[in-house]
């Protein structure tokens, strides 16, 4: 019981970091390049895949037909916020996701974005 106590408490002082991931099907090496404000929530968009409710409707459909455990989940980068002034997180989160799909071209017969 105390183990999990502290692991509860090693997440909750875990900083909280935005940054772009990607999903890859293992069977057609499609992927899915996405952003988040929280890389902690990776766990929730695995859970949304296994049970028929990512927003994504192809990589949905190919969830549904090759089972969710078939996906690899991996961060392409964490979001480096600034120290001092202003920093907009959203418009910078935005841009670096942009920048990992211009690399990556996840469009078509290579990925799920649009």
């Amino acid at each position: 019981m105390e183990r999990k106590k502290e692991l509860k408490q090693l997440y909750k002082e875990t900083p909280i970091e935005a940054g772009v991931y990607q999903i890859t099907n293992t069977k057609n090496q499609k992927i899915f390049v996405a952003s988040t404000r929280n890389l902690k929530t990776l766990n929730g968009v695995k859970f949304m895949l296994k049970n028929g409710g990512h927003m994504n409707s192809q990589l949905q459909e190919d969830a549904k037909q090759f089972g969710a455990d078939i996906f690899e989940f991996e961060i392409l980068e964490v979001l480096k916020k600034k120290e001092t002034g202003f920093f907009d997180e959203k418009k910078e989160l935005e841009k670096l996701e942009e920048k990992w799909i211009n690399e990556l071209q996840p469009f078509g017969e290579r990925g799920y974005n649009a």
